[in-house]
């Protein structure tokens, strides 16, 4: 019977598998962490070391309250100056208190802090800066969301984190980034517990703006549970629930949108832990060619290599669960996306 089960399987991926790349674009089409048309020209000439265009763009977004913009584009550029900062001490030197600037710098300084042995005295470094670049944009919440990440690696306690907060939440109550930022210091890897961060999640998600990436918090929240090893602090139902508000936000945006393609990124990573192979395979359809390093190079060094491997992955699961003939004998066609609920052991993106 295992053998004539296995033969079954097998006949179906070879049957289904290819019929489910419809509308997957090739794997030579499909791009990580591509900047958008405003960012790309600016990380253009910074390669050839023009602060000018990034300046202009920060700017931009601090004019037009842009912060959802102003945080992406301030992450991409302290990354960018990470390998490459010569047109970042260029900047520097022209306008030393600029506030974008000094945005940059203190993303850029936290950052290296994070990825060095030593830690903790370089964030604690960096604690100025981060000050400087709120004190002069007075408005903006992502010095503040900066400000939390830097918390997270120093050890500031629950009082100081929940001035943070606060300050953050005053000048954008709805702020993705820094929600993202406060999860993380509520998670169980950090000050937290799992309850604790799915509670926040939900109550976030709850009081979110419609098309709000803040609705996909509560996916986040089950990502750290599941990479963490899962167990019986999240009952599954929670987790499917957190999965299918991300899937409701996820529709709200057409087909290929890099806005929000983090997020479905992120979705199809927990779809896959959960073992709903067909949801997955309709988030895949929607991230389009837009592959996100997060949350891939958790699980690879090569995130892009892992992404397109795990769409392969995806279709010969949803393949294998496709019935060879239809009942007039024809093959079967594409599969419609359901929520699926199995709680047999948890497959990983990796295929481990």
């Amino acid at each position: 019977m295992d053998l004539l089960r296995a033969l079954v399987r097998t006949a179906r991926m070879a049957r289904h598998t290819s019929g489910l790349a419809d509308g997957l674009p090739a794997d030579d089409d499909v791009l990580l962490d591509a900047p958008d048309e405003r960012l790309g020209p600016a990380l253009v000439a910074a390669g050839r070391g023009e602060y000018a265009p990034a300046a202009r763009l920060l700017a931009a977004t601090r004019e037009a309250v842009e912060w959802e913009n102003r945080d992406r584009y301030a992450l991409r550029f302290a990354g960018f100056a990470r390998a490459r900062d010569p047109w970042l001490r260029e900047w520097r030197r022209a306008a030393p208190h600029d506030p974008d600037v000094l945005l940059v710098r203190a993303e850029l300084a936290v950052s290296r802090g994070w990825h060095s042995p030593a830690r903790v005295e370089l964030l604690r470094e960096a604690g100025p800066l981060i000050m400087a670049a709120a004190e002069r944009a007075p408005r903006d919440p992502v010095p503040w969301r900066i400000a939390l990440d830097h918390a997270r690696g120093t050890g500031l306690g629950r009082a100081g984190f929940e001035r943070l907060w606060a300050e953050a939440v005053r000048r954008s109550p709805h702020h993705y980034g820094c929600h993202v930022s406060a999860l993380k210091y509520l998670s169980a890897a950090w000050y937290g517990s799992h309850p604790e961060c799915f509670d926040f999640a939900e109550r976030a998600a709850e009081d979110a703006l419609p098309g709000s990436l803040v609705q996909a918090l509560p996916v986040r929240a089950a990502f750290a549970h599941l990479v963490d090893g899962g167990g019986p602090e999240v009952r599954r139902a929670r987790l499917d629930e957190a999965a299918d508000r991300a899937i409701a936000l996820s529709a709200a945006y057409e087909p290929g949108d890099p806005w929000p393609a983090e997020v479905r990124n992120l979705l199809t990573y927990v779809l896959v832990r959960l073992e709903r192979w067909p949801d997955a395979l309709e988030q895949l359809r929607r991230i389009g060619p837009y592959a996100t390093s997060f949350p891939w190079d958790r699980v690879s060094g090569d995130p892009l290599g892992q992404f397109l491997q795990l769409r392969d992955g995806v279709r010969l699961e949803v393949a294998s669960s496709m019935p060879l003939l239809t009942r007039s004998g024809k093959r079967a066609g594409r599969p419609a996306a359901r929520s699926q609920t199995s709680t047999s052991e948890r497959a990983r993106p990796d295929g481990d």
